[in-house]
């Protein structure tokens, strides 16, 4: 009978593990387990995990360089738009062409058929700007050379720039070419060569 009554005892029955009868306070017993030594031991990530998250502050800077690969891209992102404005600056992206104190770009070239429409804007930069008549010579200009192609024949027009600050001419060359070159001259021998691509 004592036997049966050995086999139906807990494992550690006979080791006093715990009191019920309430003689040791809470505050005198010692627990063996530290939450925060046991984190201080652990990996970087699991600290990172248990660590407590401060809220955080919506900012558009701090979203931006947040972390490594975004500050760098805008760092990338600064640097290209200081790039760009200081080459517009300087007139590397500027379409426009300076005649005898006239700001010259040519705004549209269409080819329609066997010709190519042109617009042509003239802005006059100050009061001294030139007014009076300036031959216009569209040609095609040779491959890859500085040269006309003599073949092709020229096209000649003639306009008249005003007092307006900002004029618009149209005129049909007779040209399908992936590449013209137009020629503006006036009397005073200013010369403006203008190499384009219709569409």
């Amino acid at each position: 009978m004592s036997d049966e009554t050995e086999d139906k005892k807990r494992p550690n029955a006979n080791y006093n593990l715990s009191r019920n009868d309430g003689s040791v306070p809470e505050e005198g017993l010692t627990f063996y387990y530290n939450r925060e030594r046991r984190l201080a031991k652990a990996p970087k990530e699991v600290q990172d995990i248990y660590r407590e998250a401060k809220p955080a502050k919506f900012g558009l800077f701090s979203a931006l360089v947040a972390d490594k690969p975004r500050r760098a891209l805008f760092v990338i992102i600064v640097l290209l738009c200081v790039a760009i404005i200081l080459l517009s600056r300087f007139g590397f992206f500027d379409t426009t062409y300076n005649l005898d104190g006239n700001s010259i770009e040519i705004v549209n070239a269409a080819i329609y058929e066997e010709t190519t429409i042109i617009i042509l804007k003239k802005t006059a930069k100050n009061e001294n700007a030139f007014t009076g008549a300036v031959d216009i010579a569209v040609t095609v200009p040779m491959p890859g050379k500085e040269e006309y192609d003599t073949t092709q024949g020229y096209f000649f027009h003639r306009v008249y720039f005003t007092r307006e600050k900002e004029e618009v001419y149209r005129f049909a060359a007779p040209f399908n070419q992936p590449e013209l070159l137009i020629v503006l001259q006036n009397d005073r021998d200013s010369r403006v060569e203008i190499k384009f691509k219709p569409q």
